[in-house]
């Protein structure tokens, strides 16, 4: 081994007639070979930026509107009527099917409104309590009106409200998250 390596120092290179040095079949497999691996390199990572970069520029699902039954079931109520909807939310590569619960009320004209049950201070779910003829929260006691309004508490606010439409009769509602600890309502999906 050693005394290759000493010949090839003393030969001299072989060179072209315009003094070029000529191309051994070494050097032109080395370089197919650095430009074979980084064509391969870049094909593999195309799927791993992809997958990487994908819910970045993907767009969140909107939420689309929940049925909660015909507009006549809900034209004589006297008190909150509770529902649970279903909510499919697809976030990047994950999909989630939740439930929440809405309550169906009146405010103090007599229209329909569409309240959550995640209270305003700190995302509690807030049951109607028949007997007080209030929104009682578990957690820290606030209280809430039939129609959402603010009584006393920690929360900051009332009872957020849900966007509701009307569908061939069907009474929709469109499920929202709003930001908690705060005095004005603010929508954060």
């Amino acid at each position: 081994m050693c005394a290759w390596r000493r010949e090839s120092a003393i030969m001299p290179v072989k060179t072209e007639a315009d003094g070029s040095p000529i191309q051994n079949r070494r050097s032109f497999l080395e370089v197919w070979a650095v430009l074979g691996s980084a064509l391969i390199g870049s094909l593999l990572a195309v799927p791993l930026i992809r997958f990487a970069v994908f819910p970045l520029l993907h767009r969140t699902t909107e939420l689309k509107s929940s049925p909660l039954g015909a507009l006549s079931e809900f034209s004589s109520i006297t008190e909150p009527v509770m529902r649970t909807i279903q909510i499919e939310q697809v976030d990047g590569w994950r999909k989630a099917i939740s439930e929440k619960a809405v309550y169906i009320t009146k405010d103090r004209q007599g229209q329909l409104r569409v309240l959550t049950s995640v209270c305003p201070h700190l995302g509690c779910t807030v049951p109607w309590n028949k007997e007080r003829m209030q929104f009682v929260c578990p957690c820290h006691g606030g209280t809430y009106m039939p129609d959402g309004g603010y009584i006393s508490g920690p929360a900051l606010r009332g009872m957020d409200t849900l966007e509701t439409s009307v569908e061939d009769g069907q009474l929709m509602v469109r499920f929202q998250y709003f930001r908690q600890l705060v005095s004005d309502k603010e929508v954060i999906g």
